[in-house]
């Protein structure tokens, strides 16, 4: 007979709407509090975004994080970049929240849970990296000038990435099935 492995428990909507409109706000708050550099600034808004995708899954973490990072382009006065940031930071959120799960359909083995994380934090925020490249580049017109803004949004990502480990702490993974 085949033994099957306990299903995770699964919370209910009114708490997934409830950690949305929480992660929204961690996403808004962690991006303003940031710290200015030469070339933009940095944040920890990114933690949260890739904690909403692995918390609360695609759908409720991609919304939690687009909403939560354009807010904070509305609140910080880069209201031009909020439309681009909704897209962005919701591809971020997607990408982190599918990777780990096509990476364990082909890694079997939980010891590589975290290692499938991180790669999927790093190709997640390669697509920041990226998009606001193409959004600043492209749409805004500064051509090659963007890439100015490359060192700061990769120093972003890295600490996005590396803080993401957070996800590995007991009570996140009571709250949180998905992890």
């Amino acid at each position: 007979m085949k033994e099957t492995k306990p299903q995770p428990k699964q919370i209910s909507l009114s708490k997934r709407l409830c950690f949305t409109a929480l992660f929204s706000e961690l996403c808004l708050i962690g991006t303003l509090i940031s710290v200015p550099l030469p070339i933009g600034y940095f944040n920890l808004g990114d933690v949260f975004v890739l904690l909403s995708a692995w918390c609360l899954g695609p759908l409720f973490g991609v919304t939690a994080a687009a909403v939560g990072s354009a807010l904070s382009d509305l609140f910080l006065g880069y209201s031009l970049y909020a439309p681009a940031t909704f897209v962005i930071k919701g591809c971020v959120a997607l990408t982190a929240s599918l990777l780990p799960i096509a990476f364990h359909i082909f890694i079997k083995k939980e010891s590589l849970l975290l290692l499938s994380r991180a790669l999927a934090a790093t190709l997640a925020e390669t697509v920041m990296i990226v998009g606001y490249f193409l959004f600043e580049s492209l749409l805004l017109g500064y051509g090659w000038g963007a890439t100015a803004s490359l060192l700061g949004n990769s120093l972003q990502a890295a600490v996005g990435v590396l803080f993401a480990a957070l996800k590995r702490l007991p009570p996140l993974k009571k709250l949180f099935p998905l992890l």
